[in-house]
């Protein structure tokens, strides 16, 4: 229950749910209300940052914070046993190719997994997520399926079917891997909040970052100018992993001060 709650919450809380909410507010206001003003300032304040969260500059400036806290991995002399990629997004249709399964972070996390799989060769990939709601496979199957179609042999691939969040993904993952090193494969917005749940859990992982998603590199004038529906959900994916840090804040998750130092 608690689990669900959070979700929606969660999702209501969202750039583009709540603009629309307060739109919604907005216009209400213009039906049935009297009050000239607030109907104004309700209205006006959600398109405008409706506009602004859908310009590249703004959004992609909103989430680079977030990305840029770790460097993207580069292989080292000693080869890691382990590599936990993360679950996301997810279908599952058998009647489509394994990869078009996976729903927007979560094909970029996959194939970042089987990257750094060949650059440790032998290592154990592990793939975490369990099922969507009344959807036969687990986030970790499918994630799972591709791997096993871009070459990763079944025998190197282990899942946890039964973590719903980040924070069981953690837990799961101490059980297999002990103390152990391993690279922790997710979304590089992401990798802050996760990082913390995993170090609080006593485990020693190796960032290793994936679908970057906030622009440095030119442009087009265009691109920056105009809004677009392309970059709105770089700003809801700061605003999510904002939140979700100061979830972590208000629920007492911390990094204990040897995992944060090492």
């Amino acid at each position: 229950m608690l689990f669900t709650l959070k979700k929606v919450v969660g999702g209501l809380l969202q750039p583009l749910p709540l603009l629309l909410v307060l739109m919604g507010v907005g216009l209400a206001l213009l039906w049935f209300s009297r009050w000239q003003r607030g109907r104004k300032i309700v209205i006006s304040f959600s398109w405008l940052a409706l506009l602004l969260l859908s310009l590249q500059p703004v959004a992609d400036k909103l989430l680079l914070p977030l990305e840029t806290r770790y460097s993207t991995w580069h292989a080292s002399a000693a080869p890691i046993p382990y590599i936990v990629v993360l679950g996301g997004g997810y279908t599952y249709n058998p009647e489509w190719a394994p990869s078009a399964n996976l729903i927007g972070n979560s094909l970029s996390r996959v194939t970042e997994g089987v990257c750094l799989y060949h650059a440790n060769p032998g290592a154990k990939l592990i793939f975490t997520g369990a099922a969507a709601q009344e959807n036969p496979m687990t986030s970790a199957q499918t994630a799972a399926l591709v791997a096993e179609s871009l070459g990763i042999p079944q025998e190197n691939i282990i899942t946890l079917d039964t973590p719903r969040d980040t924070e069981e993904e953690a837990a799961g993952t101490a059980a297999i891997v002990g103390q152990q090193p391993f690279l922790l494969v997710t979304s590089a917005s992401h990798l802050p909040r996760a990082m913390v749940f995993f170090q609080a859990q006593g485990l020693h992982p190796t960032p290793a970052p994936a679908n970057q998603l906030a622009i440095t590199s030119p442009l087009n004038p265009w691109e920056r100018v105009f809004p677009s529906a392309f970059y709105l959900p770089h700003s809801e994916r700061a605003w999510y992993e904002t939140l979700g840090l100061l979830w972590q804040r208000l629920k007492g998750t911390e990094t204990p001060p040897e995992a944060a130092s090492h």
